[in-house]
């Protein structure tokens, strides 16, 4: 990928009607853009009638270039600063949506997360029904580090996966952990070496593709996440997000982030 590509969505389909989706802005390490959320929801959309007929049976998600999604674009916080409190909500709800339109996938579908996952990238992730990671992936849900409420649905989804209260220690001290330490908290099924994510995420997106299909989407709609509960925290961290925008503790993390050291609060 040349410096002058958009970011895009590669759709690699598989034996057994398993599909691999590929997040390509690998020069960025797959930062979370609405123009990337764009060419994921699109892929998504796309896929839609097939996994509904049967076509489809298993959906992997990966990030191109050894990196699942070092989260969200620092240069997008900083333009979401200059709007007001009104464009700024209405703009991470519509942000949110691009990349969770993977939990309206009729088919199970599996995160192989290598490299970094962080914030939105590891709340993402977990809005997959499985997660395979590497045993050395670099995770965080850090958004309080750089000054801002959490978001992407992380105060629905981390909890949901790991407990209330080990979710309140993630998200209230933004602290990094590898892919050992996820699956030992409950945030991913299995870790493995960096080179084995992938085959791993495929052979078990492949061992429930030839599964009965109808089967297997039931169960995996018995299964799904409660939206009501998600789009009530997802309405209330788009909230908390756009009063973020205008607080002099995010101007500070940002510029922090962008100087490489430690914010001043």
């Amino acid at each position: 990928m040349s410096s002058t590509d958009p970011p895009r969505v590669h759709v690699e389909p598989h034996p057994h009607g398993v599909v691999l989706l590929t997040l390509d802005d690998e020069r960025r390490k797959n930062v979370m853009t609405p123009e990337l959320g764009d060419a994921f929801a699109t892929a998504i959309s796309a896929l839609r009638a097939d996994t509904r007929s049967g076509v489809v049976r298993a959906v992997v998600v990966t990030g191109a270039g050894g990196a699942f999604s070092s989260g969200g674009d620092l240069a997008m916080l900083e333009r979401l600063r200059t709007l007001s409190f009104t464009e700024s909500h209405d703009f991470m709800l519509g942000f949110y949506r691009r990349y969770l339109s993977v939990l309206d996938v009729a088919v199970p579908t599996v995160a192989a997360v290598r490299g970094p996952a962080i914030g939105a990238g590891l709340a993402f992730a977990l809005a997959c029904d499985l997660v395979v990671l590497a045993e050395d992936a670099k995770l965080a849900a850090n958004f309080v580090s750089l000054g801002l409420h959490p978001g992407m649905g992380a105060t629905y989804l981390l909890p949901a996966r790991c407990g209330a209260e080990r979710a309140r220690e993630l998200l209230l001290t933004g602290r990094r952990f590898d892919g050992t330490e996820a699956v030992r908290m409950g945030l991913g099924l299995t870790a493995v070496p960096d080179n084995e994510v992938l085959p791993r995420a495929l052979a078990l997106a492949t061992a429930i593709a030839t599964n009965g299909p109808l089967a297997v989407r039931a169960t995996k709609q018995s299964l799904a996440v409660d939206r009501v509960a998600l789009d009530r925290a997802l309405a209330r961290e788009a909230f908390a997000q756009a009063e973020s925008y205008t607080s002099a503790e995010l101007r500070e993390g940002l510029a922090a982030a962008k100087e490489r050291r430690s914010p001043k609060w």
